[in-house]
């Protein structure tokens, strides 16, 4: 399992061994990496969470939500509408 907070977690960006990326706060699974893809941004990018209650999300813009952890609250990062790698998908 790995344990990540994501915002300035840069060495998790290029790390793709099968697993279960999990909250460093409260160990709370969130990202499976089959979900894992390549992307220029430093850190991790993910299609989709592992469970629907994996996070929490707050709208900030029209394309973007702001991520918590769906057990704790802390925070992930953003989710990005239409960022994927496919038309339409998100990246976390």
């Amino acid at each position: 399992m790995s344990f990540c907070r994501f915002v300035g977690d840069e060495i998790y960006r290029d790390h793709f061994k099968p697993g279960i990326y999990a909250c460093s706060n409260c160990t709370h699974p969130l990202f499976s990496s089959r979900a894992k893809f390549p992307h220029s941004s430093p850190w991790p990018a993910f299609t989709d969470t592992i469970r629907e209650d994996s996070v929490t999300k707050m709208m900030e813009t029209l394309t973007a939500y702001k991520v918590l952890c769906g057990k704790c609250g802390t925070g992930l990062g953003h989710e990005f509408v239409n960022d994927g790698p496919e038309d339409g998908a998100s990246r976390f």
